[in-house]
C-alpha cells in the first residue's frame, strides 16, 4: 500500500509542527479487505479507511484540511467528484483538548490497485496501480 506513507508526507508538509514532532501523526489502514475476481488475473484491489490522526494539534485546521482535499484530487478522486462517495469519503473527529490543542482523528475511504502476475519464470510479481491523472480523468467524461 503506497497511500498511507503519502498522505503522511502531505501532512508533513501543511504542518511544520509534525516535520519537529512526527509521533504526533499516527496513520492506520482500518477495515481492509482485498477483492479480486475469479480467473487467470492474479490482480486485486485494496479497499481500507486510511486513518490519521494529528495528536495535540496547535495548528490550524482548515490548512490540514485543505491539505486533505488536495492530496485527494490527486489520490483519489472519485471521494471529491462521485456525489455517492463524496458523502462519507472523508470523515473527521475533534477531540478538544483546551483552548489551543485537540486531537484530530481524520478518516478517508480509499482503494489502491495492484496488478500481479507471474513471469516467464514462474516468480510472482506485482507492481502498485497509479491512480489516473487529472487529464486521464477527464478523458472519461467523470470528471467533477
Amino acid at each position: 500500500m503506497k497511500k498511507p506513507d503519502s498522505l503522511r508526507a502531505a501532512l508533513t508538509a501543511a504542518a511544520p509542527s509534525l516535520k519537529n514532532d512526527p509521533d504526533k501523526l499516527l496513520v492506520f489502514a482500518d477495515e481492509g479487505s482485498v477483492i479480486a475476481v475469479p480467473g487467470a488475473s492474479l490482480s486485486f484491489e485494496y479497499r481500507y479507511t486510511l486513518h490519521a490522526i494529528l495528536l495535540d494539534f496547535a495548528g490550524d485546521a482548515d490548512v490540514i484540511f485543505a491539505a486533505i482535499v488536495e492530496w485527494v484530487w490527486m489520490n483519489q478522486r472519485e471521494l471529491i467528484a462521485n456525489r455517492d462517495r463524496h458523502k462519507d469519503g472523508i470523515t473527521f473527529d475533534v477531540d478538544l483538548l483546551g483552548n489551543a490543542t485537540c486531537d484530530l482523528s481524520i478518516k478517508l475511504k480509499l482503494t489502491e490497485r495492484v496488478i500481479a502476475r507471474r513471469d516467464d519464470a514462474g516468480q510472482l510479481g506485482a507492481e502498485a496501480k497509479p491512480e489516473p491523472t487529472p487529464s486521464e480523468w477527464e478523458k472519461t467524461g467523470l470528471a467533477g
